[in-house]
């Protein structure tokens, strides 16, 4: 039996759960949670809700059931080991098909050592960082698994998480996150699978070209990063899952007649206040009896559109850069969410007229401009331009920080981010903090903190893929994922690699 809709106040036992069970089956029942959500539209009475399944018999969790394809194995190369790459690889392996996964950065343990030199002053790797290695964008976010997509593949990818040791909680929470530090360990199991499964995974590795037979791929031609080697490797399909900042693969693929265009986006800053502030706007005086407090906020501004993107609870700003002489910033968050501020993304939208001249690249040379001004604004360093809000809304360099510390480990500079950003993303800014703030109290707050500059919310560009999703342009090519314009997260991503797998083996087993 489903019973839905069942409110619990805060502080009450879960165990009420089985007593509500237990009365609509007049027996004791054992119960699983399928869903628990907050209602907090009320702040005089925040409850939990739930759904949940009741019986009277044990309820065994259901296991995801892959169909087995019996075939000979093929040949297939994943490029990427992102969500879209490493779900592609697990549900390839599933089918009967164990891929080589081919990544330029290196396993999360390597990230980890290097981007923690990195964000203490040491040199940018420009292969192994916070964009490329092992798990992909996502690693050094915060693991948030919440998805406006309503794909039913959406529930594997979370059975497949908890699967690998991710809470078994995200398989049920409204707005479920693993948490930076929690999803290494997820990414070193799913690692161990893949290769006890007969894949392989080739890290420090960078794809260089395809290589064809009219007009159809034979195989891709790979470069050791370790020792410098150039080597081809025979492949039937390539799974393009590449990320949104795998530029230079970008530009290879336009030089090579590759079918693809160029797309809309967003840019503007991080936005840092006291996580404490958020959770009493949120929550009022119950904040102290729930989870640290998020938000998402959307302004409408006449032709733009501003919102916040990849909220951070209790987290901190990191350096993304990926490139040399570029400034990024994202955010993360580990599974407790214990730090004393709340950052976001406040984008603003960019579309193709503020960029596109006909170069199917502008989009990247626009996110470029943008990057290298910050670098140059904070003279010369990957340490990141800031501003107090109050000071960016009257187009003022800031003297001292207020209530709000930058987070941000490799450094910060004071600079006036209306000189950076282009004029229609810092007035929409200004719009936005102003909105933002009738909706959630404190919002656009003297001393809330914006650091610059934020580049990498999605790919600039698309590959057109066809109803069978291969490409347009070239047979036996699979773009998918975020870096190739078909998702946005880790879900959706995860969800579009798992397609990618699902039209490879119905290819073969016809």
């Amino acid at each position: 039996m489903r019973i839905d809709n069942i409110k619990l106040s805060l502080g009450e036992n879960e165990q009420k759960l089985k007593e509500i069970a237990a009365r609509k089956l007049h027996c004791a029942a054992h119960i699983r949670i399928l869903r628990k959500s907050l209602d907090a539209r009320d702040k005089s009475n925040i409850r939990w809700v739930y759904s949940i399944e009741a019986d009277r018999r044990p309820i065994a969790v259901p296991a995801y059931r892959h169909e087995q394809v019996k075939r000979q194995p093929r040949s297939v190369v994943v490029v990427g080991s992102g969500p879209a790459g490493l779900f592609c690889a697990l549900r390839l392996i599933a089918g009967g098909i164990a891929p080589v996964l081919v990544e330029r950065g290196g396993t999360v343990e390597e990230r980890t050592a290097k981007n923690a030199a990195f964000f203490a002053g040491g040199a940018l790797d420009t292969d192994c960082n916070v964009q490329f290695g092992e798990g992909g964008a996502g690693t050094f976010s915060d693991g948030k698994l919440n998805t406006q997509t309503k794909d039913p593949r959406n529930r594997e990818v979370l059975d497949t998480f908890v699967r690998f040791g991710a809470p078994a909680e995200i398989a049920y929470l409204n707005k479920p996150h693993i948490g930076s530090d929690k999803l290494r360990g997820v990414l070193i199991a799913m690692r161990e699978h893949i290769l006890q499964n007969g894949g392989r995974m080739l890290f420090n590795t960078r794809f260089e070209k395809f290589v064809l037979s009219g007009g159809e791929v034979r195989g891709v031609r790979l470069r050791d990063l370790k020792k410098g080697e150039l080597y081809e490797l025979p492949a039937s399909e390539v799974v393009l899952a590449i990320g949104h900042s795998s530029r230079d693969t970008f530009a290879m693929l336009a030089e090579s007649g590759f079918a693809m265009e160029a797309r809309p986006f967003a840019v503007g800053a991080r936005i840092e206040h006291l996580q404490e502030r958020i959770s009493h706007a949120q929550y009022g005086e119950a904040a102290a009896l729930l989870p640290p407090a998020d938000y998402k906020l959307v302004a409408r501004l006449g032709e733009r559109t501003a919102f916040t993107f990849c909220m951070c609870p209790g987290g901190v700003v990191i350096p993304a850069a990926s490139e040399e002489g570029g400034v990024v910033t994202n955010g993360m968050s580990e599974y407790a969410r214990a730090e004393r501020n709340a950052n976001s993304a406040l984008l603003v939208s960019v579309g193709l007229q503020d960029f596109y001249r006909g170069n199917v690249l502008d989009g990247v040379a626009f996110q470029r401009t943008l990057e290298r001004a910050a670098f140059r604004a904070a003279g010369g360093t990957y340490a990141a331009p800031v501003q107090r809000a109050e000071d960016f809304l009257r187009g003022r360099v800031s003297g001292v920080f207020g209530e709000v510390l930058p987070t941000y480990a490799a450094g910060t500079a004071f600079c006036d981010l209306n000189a950076l950003l282009p004029p229609g993303v810092a007035e929409g800014m200004k719009g936005a903090l102003r909105d933002m703030d009738e909706k959630l109290q404190g919002f656009a707050s003297p001393d809330a903190l914006l650091t610059g500059v934020e580049t990498r919310f999605s790919s600039p560009v698309r590959l057109l893929r066809g109803e069978s999703l291969e490409s347009v342009s070239m047979r036996g090519v699979y773009p998918c994922g975020e870096g190739c314009g078909y998702s946005g997260g880790i879900t959706s991503s995860a969800a579009d690699g798992i397609r990618a797998a699902e039209a490879i083996c119905t290819k073969y087993s016809q």
